[in-house]
């Protein structure tokens, strides 16, 4: 069983819980789910369909200002980006957009149009995407290669802090998520592809590309 965010054969059991076992990767720390226990497509768009996060809604603006108020402070005025994974309620893109910046979604399932895939951008944005990631190291080396010189890639996600806090976290409760990011897990992934690593209280990553 090959990692999915480096390709490492080298991990063990990190945890298994009524519904799934959770492996951990000796070589990025990554803690994943085994591919045969993901939900297929019309599986997961059903989870995620039960979402309801409204574009206008106050609290859930003031959730997603956790990424966007750091974020807003490394932008030039005017500058370019994507909001990868943006759900059927971008509301991310337009906090940004109000700023002053123009934004571009993609999501897989309401903003499936590919093109924006293939351009580049001053900024990425991936708010609570990188948890439900089948190959998270194909898709976060895409959206690097989105980025130009000098740009920012913007993650939430719940950071995994060790065994026993995991074994009660609600995070791992969510059948979508099944890819779990940990501190050692970034500082890796900074160190592997050239950039700036900061990370923000429990859930903000902000990845700096070389100018």
């Amino acid at each position: 069983m090959h990692c999915p965010l480096c390709a490492s054969d080298e991990n063990s059991d990190y945890h298994r819980d009524d519904r799934r076992p959770y492996r951990q990767c000796g070589t990025c720390d990554l803690v994943f789910v085994p591919p045969t226990f993901h939900l297929d497509a019309a599986r997961e768009k059903a989870e995620y369909d039960l979402h309801e996060n409204n574009v206008d809604d106050p609290g859930y603006r003031r959730f997603l200002s956790r990424l966007a108020t750091p974020m807003l402070q490394h932008l030039t005025p005017g500058s370019s980006g994507l909001d990868f994974g943006c759900g059927p309620g971008p509301a991310l893109a337009a906090m940004l957009g109000e700023a002053g910046h123009c934004v571009t979604l993609y999501d897989i399932y309401y903003h499936p149009e590919t093109a924006p895939l293939g351009d580049t951008y001053d900024f990425v944005c991936a708010t609570e995407v990188v948890e439900h990631l089948a190959q998270p190291g194909m898709e976060l080396s895409r959206l690097w290669h989105c980025l130009r010189p000098g740009g920012v890639l913007g993650v939430m996600t719940k950071l995994v802090r060790n065994p026993v806090a995991f074994a009660t976290w609600h995070y791992k409760s969510d059948p979508t998520h099944i890819c779990f990011f940990s501190r050692a897990t970034w500082r890796w992934w900074a160190e592997r592809h050239g950039g700036e690593l900061e990370i923000l209280g429990s859930d903000v990553i902000l990845l700096h590309k070389p100018g």
